[in-house]
């Protein structure tokens, strides 16, 4: 359950740092203000945490996938189908 939030958090904070650079963007036109540049740096940065933080989750099992087609590629998985009476 901690490694979902931490996701979440990490996913919260790269959206807030490309945002943040948007307004950079807009705000510093004609400016040599490197504030877009360090914002985008922040991003790639969380971006590469985000995904080492999936990585261990799938790696550790804490996170699975539970698609449809997924089932076929591992059949052991799969619940079985009790009769109804």
């Amino acid at each position: 359950m901690l490694l979902k939030v931490i996701i979440v958090l990490l996913f919260i904070g790269v959206l807030i740092s490309l945002s943040s650079a948007l307004v950079f963007l807009m705000k510093d036109i004609g400016n040599a203000r490197k504030r877009v540049l360090y914002a985008l740096g922040v991003r790639v940065a969380l971006a590469i945490a985000l995904v080492g933080a999936i990585a261990w989750g799938i790696y550790s099992g804490q996170l699975g996938s539970q698609a449809p087609w997924d089932k076929k590629l591992h059949p052991e998985r799969v619940l079985p189908l009790t009769p109804k009476e």
